[in-house]
Parts: structure tokens; sequence; C-alpha cells
């Protein structure tokens, strides 16, 4: 038969001694867990309840106030110029252009300065004497010291430091006759010729005199001298030094890439106005569905079976933070900026969804707005404003910026949640530590007493076996 006696089982009591410590232990440990893993769920909940909420938001905030560098998506041109053919012009239009047909002809594309020096016979790696090197344009001259020990490379290198300021960059090219250098212009338009003045042999560019590539002494310009451009709109002549005209044709700037006859057209951009509005739209909703996922408790018709109840809280049900970044988003939306023929969104047919709160646009009402009340040229306006503060992004970007910024207030919730958090679980390892403890306490006390009892009972035995013994012998 099977021992009764299990390792929970005292020897000399009998008692689960196991069982018993096990429950002493709980009951003490029941309360203060219940109320950290209470505390825990809570924590957590609201940390990802605050990230999906920073996340919906830095998104839009990005959207209409892109980082420094980087174009934005949301062009709202009330105009779009196209050319006929991009292979001679291209060109961009801003809320100033006037809708129409214009006829440009490109006679000549500005052109920049390329200048050469005499050749060297060993490559980039030719010595160079030290002195002084002097390089003009447009009568802005810039000098530089050659050290002793310099090479073609490294004054290459030492041109090419200034390049972002000086417009003008460095390079080596070897034909037959050797390597020359080769200092080339982002600057175009006649008279912009690159000339260099130095004491260095084969470093003097006259910017009048051509260079003769059979001659390894020859420096100069290469090609042609440069020129600018030249250019007919609508039959009226128009001379310009750079390629890039934006004050010439109202509102519509151009950017010439070669000659020939193209026509630019200019009209109404309802689909890239429509584009804009929708961007913003499904941007400005995501952070509404957002702020109701984190808000809104749901209801069930089945009771909890823990708490027994039918309505589970959002992670931020009850936070005002959610609500108080949406009312003041809507209060901007109706809000009145820029002066002008359109102040509020509902002029373009967009509205608000009274069941959930999102935006959206009634495209006939948007068309109405555009092509019948010639309204497209004011959506800029009414979106960037007539300043840096009165449009409504900027003013939109202003209101959530205290929220996202670095040290604002999404960045201080969520310390302060991650410092409940690691305080929880210092808590926790506490608890742990005291059931360990406890538990240990216990058992040694128990395992005493099963002890006692223990000798006891075979006390109680020695004794009875003696009276037994006692009564036989008298018998």
């Amino acid at each position: 038969m099977a021992s009764p006696i299990t390792p929970s089982t005292g020897l000399g009591s009998g008692l689960a001694i196991g069982d018993i410590v096990d429950a002493l232990v709980n009951s003490d440990k029941l309360a203060k867990q219940t109320q950290i893993t209470t505390q825990t769920k809570l924590v957590t909940t609201k940390l990802s309840g605050i990230g999906t909420l920073q996340s919906a938001i830095s998104a839009f905030q990005t959207l209409i106030n892109p980082p420094s560098g980087t174009t934005s998506t949301l062009q709202f041109a009330g105009y779009a110029a196209k050319s006929s053919d991009e292979s001679k012009l291209t060109v961009t239009s801003d809320n100033a252009a006037v809708p129409g047909n214009y006829t440009v002809n490109v006679a000549k594309v500005a052109t920049s300065s390329s200048v050469a020096t005499a050749a060297f016979p060993d490559g980039s790696a030719s010595a160079i004497p030290s002195g002084n090197l002097t390089i003009t344009q447009n009568g802005i001259s810039k000098s530089y010291v050659i050290p002793d020990g310099a090479t073609l490379a490294s004054v290459v290198k030492q041109i090419n430091a200034d390049s972002k300021t000086s417009n003008i960059s460095a390079n080596i090219i070897t034909d037959d006759k050797g390597s020359r250098l080769v200092l080339n212009s982002t600057v175009t338009g006649a008279d912009s010729q690159i000339t260099t003045d130095s004491d260095i042999e084969g470093f003097t560019i006259d910017a009048t005199t051509a260079l003769d590539s059979t001659s390894a002494s020859s420096a100069g310009y290469i090609g042609d001298l440069p020129i600018s451009a030249e250019l007919t709109i609508n039959g009226l002549k128009v001379t310009s030094k750079s390629n890039t005209i934006d004050k010439t044709l109202g509102g519509v700037a151009m950017t010439l890439v070669g000659a020939g006859t193209s026509t630019v057209s200019v009209s109404t951009n309802t689909d890239g106005l429509k584009a804009s509005l929708q961007a913003f739209i499904d941007s400005f909703n995501t952070v509404v569905k957002a702020i109701s996922s984190v808000t809104k408790a749901t209801i069930s018709d089945t009771p909890d079976a823990t708490t027994g109840s039918t309505v589970t809280p959002a992670a931020l049900t009850g936070d005002s933070l959610p609500r108080s970044i949406l009312a003041q988003m809507r209060d901007e939306l109706v809000t009145t900026g820029a002066t002008g023929n359109l102040s509020v969104l509902s002029q373009l047919g967009i509205t608000t969804t009274q069941s959930d709160g999102t935006l959206s646009l009634d495209d006939t009402k948007f068309a109405a707005a555009v092509d019948d009340k010639g309204l497209a040229g004011d959506v800029q306006q009414l979106f960037n404003g007539t300043d840096s503060k009165n449009g409504l992004l900027a003013r939109m970007n202003t209101v959530l910026t205290p929220y996202t910024q670095t040290g604002g207030v999404f960045d201080i919730r969520t310390t302060s949640l991650n410092k409940q958090q690691k305080d929880l679980l210092n808590q926790q390892d506490a608890l742990n530590l005291r059931v360990t403890t406890l538990t240990a306490t216990l058992t040694a006390k128990y395992n005493a007493m099963d002890l006692l009892v223990g000798q006891l009972k075979a006390s109680a035995t020695s004794i009875t076996s003696f009276f037994d013994s006692l009564n036989a012998s008298k018998s």
C-alpha cells in the first residue's frame, strides 16, 4: 500500500504543511498583489493610449508643418500651369497666375563659365608651388593661399570647400597635353565668366582668352563665353541671366531647358486642390478616430466574469487630455484667420459628420466653389495665410506644438507613467521578497511544530508501552 505521507505532509503531525503555508502566504499577499496587478494594467493601457494619440497627431503635424528642407504634400495652388514641351521649358504657378495660354519661344538658354589652367604632367599628384590664387566672378573675388607641398588634387579640394558660397567648383580633366585644373560655375548669364590671378605659373586665366587645347601652356575659357537667356512671351522679348524666370509672366515661374517654342497653359487647379484638401481631411480624421479609440468605452451585453460590469473603459476614458486636443483643433476649423473671400472650410464643401466628428468633402459644393464662384485662388490663403501665423495650417500647428514638442505634454505624461510603471515593478519585487521570506518563516515554524508533535507522540507511545508492560507483568 502506498504511503499517505507526501513531501508537504508533516511526518509528526500529519498536517498538510505546504498547503497551510501557501494558504496563509496567499492570504497575506492577495490585497497588495491585486493592487499592483490592477495598477500595472492601468498604467500599461494608458501608455499605449498616449502612444496611439501621439502617433496620429505627430503624423498630422508633419503633414501641415513638414520638416525644414522637405516639400509639403499640401499644395494649395489655385491654378496649374503646364508646358506643352518640357524639353524646352518647365513651369510652376501660384495663386497670382491668370488663366490663359501663352506662346513662349526660347531663342537661347543662359550658360555658365568654364575655364581651365595650363596642363600639368603628373596628373592629380602634380606638385604645385606655394603661392596665392584669386578667383573672380561678377566682381566678387575669393583668395586662396596655396601651401608648400600642395598638389593639383589638394588645390581642387581647397577650392571645393567653398563651393556652396562661391558657386564655383573645381575638378581635374586630363587631355592629351596633361592634367588641367578646371573651374565651373553654377552662376549663368553674360559677363559671368571666371578669371583667376596667381603668382603660380599656369594658374592665371584671362576671361577673354580661349583655351588652346593643343598647347600645354595655354589657359583660358572652354567652349564659348557665358551668355544670357533670350526668349519671347507672346512676341515680347525677355532677356535673363538665369534660366529660372519667375517675375516675367505673372504667377508663373519658368525654367528654361532648351531652345524652341512651347505653349504655357494656365487653368484652375481643381484636381490638385481637391487632392490636397482630401489629404488634410484624411489626416485630421485619423486624429479624430485615434481620440475616439482611446476614450470611447465598450458596452457589452455580457457582464465581465471578474467585475460583473458590462462597460469596459478605453485606455484614456475619462481623461480630459484627448478631448481638450480635439476641441482646440475643431475651434481652429471654424475660426476666421486671414481675411479674404474664403474664411471657413464649409465654403469649400467641407463639413463635420455629426455621428463621429470626422470631416467630409462634398464634391458638388467643392466644384461650385472653385468653378462657379472662382474661389480657387483663395484656397491657399485660407490654409497658408497672409503671414506666418494667420493661416489654418499655422494656427493648427500652434495648437498642437505644446503637446508634441520635446518636453511637451505628451513627454511629461509618458515620463510620469513610466515612473509609475517602474515604481510598480519595485513594489512587485518587494512583494515577491516578502512572499519568499514569509514562506520560509512559516515553513520553518510548522516544521518545528511538526517535529515537536512527533516527539510528543513518541513519548506518548513509550509511556503507553511502559504501562502496558507493567499491567502485563502483574497479570
